[in-house]
């Protein structure tokens, strides 16, 4: 492993080598409905709670990445993961059974990628087997940070929605795969959004910070990805992202960028806004569908940028502002 500015590069990169991402009803009427592992229709999973709903999809994408890589859970060494429930619940019920140790995340929407940085990390250091993943559900999100469902409260055009989905990857050494090159852990930014049905403005700084940041530790260009990639920023804040890369660094990446929140829905038949959030966003969308594109050799180099915001139910009734962060995972085969 070598460390060049806030990137860390490894020597012998890390391999994903089975993933799986799944989604419910919404997710599944969108333009990516063929490429997840699973869809849903009926989005409580035969739970008693959103919530439980979250963690029985969660463990099933576990699961199905562990099926795919042909590895059984006394295999693996350490499972990541977190969701944006309080206290990380949604993951906690998701493994509780599995006996594997845990490492718990917290990200916000940005928990795909913190998950699959830390767990490259631990292979590069020794770990034989690691499973990254991470959850969201429409239901139980949106009635932690903003209203009871009832309430039927009309969103602006900056909101975006929740996606009901999960994604999961075992991460091993020395074998075939998508490799993870390098990894990007991204610092704390803040620039005053207020708004909590506008993220992509909160997210966009993060974004914008991470992305300049990794091509200048790795003497790189937008051009040569075949795809920048971020996690749920929606349509609003990836102009503002465009906005601030020209502005503050005159870089131009629209050639090359796509958002996993802009990707999952059809922003104008699906009726989600400024398109799709949540961690199980940017999880779903990698874990099925870029990564199928990279194992088809259709997509060979990506850097995933997922962003979080770092805002609590707490937070927002004391009149916080909401800190944003971005993790970045540069991916190749």
């Amino acid at each position: 492993m070598n460390i060049k500015g806030k990137t860390i590069l490894f020597d012998n990169p890390p391999v994903i080598v089975g993933s799986a991402g799944v989604c419910g009803k919404k997710e599944g009427e969108g333009p990516l409905a063929n490429d997840f592992d699973a869809v849903f229709e009926d989005t409580t999973m035969g739970q008693q709670s959103y919530e439980l709903a979250e963690s029985a999809m969660l463990h099933d994408a576990i699961i199905r990445a562990a099926t795919k890589a042909e590895v059984s859970m006394a295999d693996v060494n350490f499972i990541l993961s977190g969701d944006l429930l309080n206290q990380c619940m949604g993951s906690a019920f998701a493994i509780k059974d599995l006996q594997i140790p845990s490492i718990g995340l917290y990200g916000a929407c940005s928990t795909m990628a913190l998950s699959l940085s830390v767990g490259s990390m631990l292979v590069d250091a020794g770990a034989k087997c690691v499973i990254a993943g991470t959850s969201s559900h429409f239901c139980s999100s949106e009635r932690q940070f903003r209203y009871p469902l009832e309430y039927g409260g009309q969103r602006p055009p900056t909101a975006q929605w929740t996606v009901t989905g999960a994604g999961s990857a075992v991460i091993k050494s020395n074998c075939k795969g998508v490799k993870i090159r390098a990894v990007s852990i991204g610092t704390i930014c803040d620039l005053g959004v207020t708004d909590v049905n506008n993220m992509g403005a909160a997210m966009a700084p993060a974004a914008e910070k991470t992305i300049f940041e990794f091509l200048k530790d790795t003497n790189t260009n937008p051009s040569d990805y075949d795809l920048i990639l971020t996690g749920d920023l929606g349509y609003t804040g990836s102009q503002l992202l465009y906005q601030l890369l020209e502005e503050e660094h005159n870089l131009d990446i629209r050639a090359v960028h796509n958002d996993c929140g802009l990707m999952i829905f059809n922003l104008e038949e699906q009726d989600v806004n400024s398109g799709g959030s949540g961690c199980g966003c940017s999880a779903s969308v990698l874990c099925s569908h870029i990564f199928k594109q990279m194992n088809q050799n259709k997509l060979k180099k990506v850097l995933f940028v997922a962003t979080g915001a770092l805002l609590s139910p707490t937070s927002v009734k004391q009149g916080n502002t909401i800190p944003s962060i971005a993790h970045a995972v540069l991916l190749e085969v």
